[in-house]
């Protein structure tokens, strides 16, 4: 049973690695010119992203039906390799979980055998059984060890993975993805923060878990569609989420605030030379830091109290128009003063449209 186990969790884990998520062709563009509008231009691929397809900066390429770039496949989690991905995270606590018992077992039966219960005291004599027969495979304190220190691992993986696995499979039954569940909140955060009126609705999902569910496992193994073109419930049409996508790049330009670096910074992950808050309050996450140059702008988006993300301004045609965004310590920048002919928000400033 350990090694069926076994033999399913490494069958998903390299599918998922090797078959990767599928990527968006380059210099794809939609079959009607028209439909152009809709869709964002990716500059890196020269093509347009497909619906539900974003760009991965570690992959370099425009992922279809991209969920998340994961570290432990060293590879994306997207329309080809979803249903294998969710599978080993399925399969992979099961395991554990079997482990376990084992382990629990092997130390209960084998403890059972070498304790002692005294009036005052419990003993415990690990150097051999006190009963017949002798076990075939010697348990000293060195296996005792190892079997407690394997428990604690598989009970670690258990809970770690098992997580993931209920996080994928409530994206799954929506016909979501990670990325697409952040950007139905901001939709709605967008549209009570301009009270709009509109009411957004998610294009992708069925209306029926099991037909969401179908979307992603099937008995073949290969996905429903081309990772391009996707069935949308009815009142949607297969723009309705980029063009959502649009609205609130649009917002975020508009919501963004331009600061100029007055010192020099690194880049590293944890400024030693920046402060102590700085230092330990680093943002948790693997997007990148900037380097900065004393007199550089940027474009902030959004903050937390010691740190900012946002992109450098490029200011001269020499910098081959590679955008350059990650994180960076709020006391390296300070805010830009604009006249009267800049329309850059102020910060806390409502906007209407």
């Amino acid at each position: 049973m350990l090694l069926n186990w076994t033999v399913m969790i490494l069958y998903n884990y390299f599918s998922a690695m090797f078959v990767g998520p599928g990527y968006v062709p380059l210099g794809w563009t939609p079959e009607k010119s028209q439909d152009c509008m809709y869709l964002q231009y990716c500059k890196v691929c020269q093509s347009y992203k497909a619906p539900r397809s974003h760009h991965c900066r570690k992959c370099n390429r425009c992922v279809m039906k991209m969920d998340h770039h994961c570290p432990w496949i060293n590879n994306c989690c997207g329309y080809q390799n979803h249903a294998s991905f969710t599978l080993f995270l399925l399969l992979a606590p099961l395991g554990c979980i079997h482990a376990s018992f084992i382990f629990i077992m092997t130390m209960y039966t084998q403890l059972y055998n070498r304790i002692s219960f005294g009036w005052s005291s419990v003993k415990i004599d690990m150097s051999a059984a006190k009963r017949d027969p002798r076990p075939i495979i010697p348990f000293g304190l060195s296996a005792f060890a190892a079997s407690l220190f394997a428990l604690g691992l598989a009970l670690g993986t258990t809970i770690a993975v098992g997580m993931l696995f209920i996080i994928q499979m409530k994206v799954i039954l929506t016909n979501k993805t990670s990325i697409e569940s952040w950007i139905e909140e901001k939709a709605k955060d967008r549209i009570q923060y301009y009270q709009t009126g509109e009411t957004f609705i998610f294009p992708y999902d069925m209306g029926s878990k099991w037909k969401n569910f179908r979307q992603v496992f099937t008995w073949s193994g290969i996905p429903e569609g081309d990772g391009l073109d996707w069935p949308v419930r009815d009142g949607c049409h297969q723009y309705s989420l980029t063009i959502e996508q649009l609205k609130q790049k649009a917002d975020k330009r508009v919501r963004s605030v331009r600061y100029r670096a007055i010192e020099d910074y690194s880049g590293v992950c944890c400024p030693v030379t920046k402060g102590v808050k700085t230092f330990f309050t680093t943002p948790c996450t693997e997007e990148p830091r900037i380097a900065l140059s004393k007199g550089d702008l940027i474009l902030a988006t959004r903050g937390l109290k010691h740190w900012m993300y946002g992109e450098k301004i490029l200011i001269s045609a020499t910098d081959g128009g590679i955008r350059e965004r990650g994180w960076f310590p709020r006391k390296c920048v300070e805010k830009c003063h604009y006249d009267s002919e800049t329309d850059q928000p102020v910060d806390g400033e409502k906007k209407s449209k």
